[in-house]
């Protein structure tokens, strides 16, 4: 018998046949005679519209009423969820955030999971119970609101459970059948990855690969929770993300991700002085928005120019905090631009293994592609360029790295 947290996301709940089908799933594993825990996504579509509702009210909304409404969704979706299993003559029992508790931070809108006391759901499991708990949100205790933990945030809630009540494996699933070397819609040729490592599917998803979130896959890392990826419409086997030293056959490269999900900021003739980097990041910092790429151009006439990468959803909120700052920052202006694409290629191989980055640079200049800005980590190359080159950029690169499958 194992212990097994299912996670299903918005497309696998879009509709009551689909809950349907999620229920018959939950019910396999329970006959199995697995312990079984369950969470849930909003239903599909459900998520953007109260997003849209908050925005088109007030684009600088209160991040604590945004988290009122858009924690709702999933609350639906546990009620007709467990309904589904009853009727199936399972017992089950719908959790919100606040009921566990999944206890976090007061980061509004992107709050950070703190602590999980899971002995009540292992209690209900070992009675033969199956909760199913509403992902994408928790309670912050200091004035007892809820919080929502980001876009993904049910992969999140997902790994923190099966972290707090020790489970064998937490299956994440979804409308693909696993992790593949880029996304299959652009690139056909695509393959899908028996095992990927933590460390490589941190970094894919911290660039744009839509599959797991970023912190769930780091949460993921660090509480050593295995993490199965497979599909809510196929019977068929799914990727596992694992430790690095459960992969015999570590690739130079093993994925191409995009993200068409940030802007560039540009601020222009910042005076050149030290502590004036800290000033515009402290800025940003104190507007809750993330940083991504940073450029520095080499400074003349006493000034630079400073370029930056921030999410699409936090441009108009790092706009403001920037222009509020400029009587202390003293830049000359600040130019946007929310067309641009990040692309980057990530894999352990290249620790040990040189030319990656110049055999990215090639493939791209090859396509007459320019290259804005370049980052750089251990496992990691990418870059920023024009956002109407996205696809072109994936198959090149997927190509230059010899990614390519069989022709189907």
């Amino acid at each position: 018998m194992a212990r097994i947290v299912m996670k299903f996301g918005g497309t696998s709940v879009a509709d009551l046949d689909r809950i349907r089908n999620v229920a018959s799933r939950v019910k396999r594993e329970v006959e199995a005679g697995n312990e079984v825990a369950v969470v849930v996504s909003a239903m599909a579509g459900v998520t953007n519209q109260l997003v849209k509702w908050c925005q088109d009210l007030s684009p600088l909304h209160d991040a604590r009423e945004y988290d009122v409404v858009v924690a709702t969704g999933e609350q639906v979706t546990i009620g007709l969820l467990a309904i589904a299993l009853q009727t199936m003559g399972i017992d089950a029992r719908s959790w919100q955030g606040w009921q566990v508790p999944i206890v976090t931070d007061g980061a509004h809108g992107k709050a950070r999971v703190e602590s999980i006391d899971g002995s009540l759901l292992v209690e209900r499991m070992r009675q033969g119970q199956v909760p199913v708990i509403a992902g994408f949100q928790g309670v912050e205790k200091e004035r007892n609101r809820i919080t929502t933990l980001g876009r993904g945030g049910s992969d999140l809630s997902a790994v923190a459970i099966a972290a707090a009540v020790r489970a064998d494996r937490c299956d994440i699933y979804t409308d693909v059948d696993g992790i593949y070397t880029t996304d299959p819609r652009i690139v056909p040729r695509a393959r899908k990855l028996d095992r990927i490592s933590y460390e490589e599917m941190l970094e894919l998803a911290s660039v744009g690969a839509k599959v797991l979130q970023t912190r769930s896959v780091e949460l993921a890392m660090k509480q050593r929770v295995r993490v199965q990826v497979l599909s809510s419409f196929e019977d068929k086997p799914g990727s596992l993300v694992v430790d690095e030293d459960e992969i015999v056959e570590q690739p130079i490269v093993s994925g191409i991700a995009y993200s068409r999900d940030d802007a560039k900021l540009t601020l222009r003739r910042v005076p050149d002085r030290p502590g004036i980097a800290a000033a515009v990041f402290g800025a940003m910092a104190k507007a809750n928005v993330n940083v991504d790429m940073i450029v520095q151009n080499l400074g003349a006439d006493g000034t630079t120019d400073m370029t930056f990468t921030v999410g699409k959803a936090d441009l108009a909120r790092a706009q403001a905090a920037l222009d509020e700052a400029k009587g202390e920052l003293g830049f000359e202006t600040v130019v946007a631009d929310p067309d641009v694409a990040k692309i980057s290629v990530v894999g352990v191989g290249m620790r040990s293994h040189a030319g990656v980055a110049n055999t990215m640079f090639k493939a791209l200049a090859e396509k007459g592609i320019n290259i804005q800005v370049i980052s750089t980590s251990e496992i990691k190359v990418s870059v920023l360029v024009g956002a109407e080159y996205t696809e072109l950029a994936v198959r090149a690169l997927h190509s230059a790295y010899g990614l390519d499958g069989p022709a189907a």
